[in-house]
């Protein structure tokens, strides 16, 4: 029996990265798939399903194979309001998936097996017509953002915020050795240290935010661009929370270690009249990097780096339009 020409048309990125682990892909019934990877930007809007199955066809036709797959790291919204997980064509043999409907764990092995369901389902010659696949509205809306999430890949924002780490060690390291700011710390209950975490990161994110542009708004007044929004505003706030959270914990530790490394808690007693331990260099650390988190996220230059733009979608998608013009 002829294998069954199968195209896997992804976007680029990571949906090319988790399509190019599919190539070896095999039927139940014992026949054979002949599985071709692409990664081109398919998708031109999440609102718009349909055009992303026309170009699916389009490419099925032009490349002669039997049916097609698109994976994407965009939402697929539906017109209920609500998200797509898939939507098959099973009588034009082509079929879309949304990779963040998966949710942010194990996404290769979701794939995999939302992949092979699709393309079993479209070979089966019984089986014909449209069939769209929901995912539910409050429990299905967080595992979504948090696939988006995860796509953005939050822990690619480190080299992206270079200088400002630089700037934020530099002043964590002059701060350190501050006999004020030993004082300052000292004084200093757990509640204020805590509050100067989250005003110190949630500066830090609005910054990146503003001087990236990377605020989404509608294109239009309706529901669903509306919704759109929302949900990109979301995972790009929520990537920035993620990244800049991560970096604030690299400077604590080596805020911490430098503290360790260099002070002496007699010596710091001495200044601030207080007996002092090895438990208030931690103290001493936490409120360093609160200190430095500001002075070096807001007072340095951010690098125009792919990384602080790809955590935003509207960003991503907006390349996408662009390539395809």
């Amino acid at each position: 029996m002829e294998a069954v020409r199968v195209g896997i048309l992804a976007d680029p990125a990571a949906p090319t990265e988790i399509a190019r682990r599919l190539t070896d892909l095999s039927p139940f019934d014992g026949t054979e798939w002949d599985i071709t990877v692409v990664s081109e930007p398919f998708t031109t809007g999440s609102e718009d399903v349909e055009t992303a199955v026309g170009r699916l066809q389009q490419q099925a036709r032009e490349r002669t194979w039997d049916l097609v797959v698109g994976l994407t790291e965009l939402p697929l919204p539906d017109s209920e309001g609500g998200y797509l997980l898939a939507q098959t064509d099973s009588t034009q043999r082509a079929a879309v998936l949304s990779l963040p409907a998966l949710g942010g764990f194990r996404l290769h092995t979701r794939a995999r097996h939302a992949v092979h369901s699709l393309v079993s389902e479209m070979a089966d010659p019984d089986r014909n017509g449209e069939r769209h696949v929901t995912i539910p509205h409050r429990r299905g809306h967080w595992r979504l953002l948090k696939g988006m999430v995860r796509a953005n890949r939050p822990w690619l924002l480190v080299p992206g915020m270079k200088s400002a780490l630089v700037a934020a060690l530099a002043t964590g390291a002059v701060a350190t050795i501050n006999s004020t700011v030993w004082v300052l710390a000292a004084s200093l209950s757990w509640w204020r240290l805590v509050i100067a975490t989250v005003v110190s990161i949630a500066l830090v994110v609005a910054w990146l935010t503003i001087d990236g542009e990377l605020w989404d708004h509608p294109d239009d007044d309706s529901a669903q661009a509306r919704s759109r929004s929302r949900l990109y505003n979301a995972s790009t706030v929520a990537t920035l929370l993620a990244g800049v959270l991560i970096c604030y914990v690299a400077l604590f530790v080596v805020n911490l270690a430098w503290a360790l490394f260099i002070l002496d808690p007699d010596v710091m007693g001495g200044y601030v009249s207080t007996p002092l331990g090895y438990g208030d260099m931690f103290v001493l650390a936490w409120f360093v990097a609160s200190a430095a988190t500001v002075g070096g996220g807001l007072g340095s230059g951010l690098e125009t780096d792919e990384a602080i733009r790809a955590a935003a979608y509207s960003k991503r998608e907006q390349e996408r339009r662009d390539r395809l013009a």
